[in-house]
């Protein structure tokens, strides 16, 4: 398909990034049709990332109980278990050559090319994960946000509320979550769903600095 028939419109864009806002009130019982949160889903999976090297997961807590669980290790904020859905966000702990390795094997899967070809990709990635473990993960974490962003503008496109929050304590999610045994870390979480109707914050004014301040041009 031609790409630009896949084009939105720019009034489409930003009316959708208008009409968004991070909400602070979802409505319990709203729910998030299952074509809209499939195609969110799939929005993590087609989500940018150095290399392409995807060191993330995202996962989805549905079970209402783990959910009251979390609640008091993100300050009370009722989004934890209002909200249709909540995404936590996370990184890969000590990702290193085994994960380049799947990298590579995957894209020889995919693009059907010899192991061969991709050795000097591969080496290159190798170089990058073979730095000190703390700017390695500091390099992966500020992926993960990429990947946030990317939610976030998928959401407002489909008409479909949503709110990032980093407002939680991440040690006591990992230990609910059984994150550390499994080899990940939370980074920063996404609650989705339907604003509830008098969530005050819908109806006030966004407020940003003018364009003028915030692009610069050279």
């Amino acid at each position: 398909m031609n790409a630009l028939n896949q084009t939105a419109l720019p009034e489409t864009l930003l009316s959708a990034l208008n009409w968004r806002y991070a909400v602070k009130k979802f409505d319990a019982a709203g729910r998030i049709p299952l074509d809209k949160w499939e195609a969110l889903e799939e929005s993590l999976v087609l989500s940018p990332s150095s290399y392409g090297l995807q060191a993330w997961k995202f996962l989805v807590v549905e079970d209402k109980a783990l959910r009251a669980r979390l609640l008091p290790h993100a300050w009370d904020q009722s989004q934890i278990v209002d909200a249709d859905k909540l995404v936590v966000f996370l990184v890969k702990k000590d990702a290193g050559a085994d994960d380049v390795q799947r990298f590579v094997d995957r894209i020889s899967e995919v693009r059907r090319l010899p192991a061969e070809m991709l050795e000097g990709y591969k080496q290159v990635m190798l170089k990058s994960v073979s730095r000190p473990p703390e700017k390695v993960e500091a390099w992966l974490t500020r992926q993960v946000y990429i990947a946030l962003g990317n939610f976030l503008t998928s959401a407002a496109l489909l008409g479909v509320d949503a709110c990032p929050m980093e407002g939680f304590d991440k040690d006591e999610f990992d230990k609910i979550l059984g994150l550390h045994e499994q080899g990940w870390k939370s980074v920063v979480i996404a609650a989705a769903g339907v604003r509830a109707a008098d969530d005050g914050y819908a109806t006030s004014k966004k407020v940003r600095f003018p364009r003028s301040e915030v692009v610069a041009k050279v």
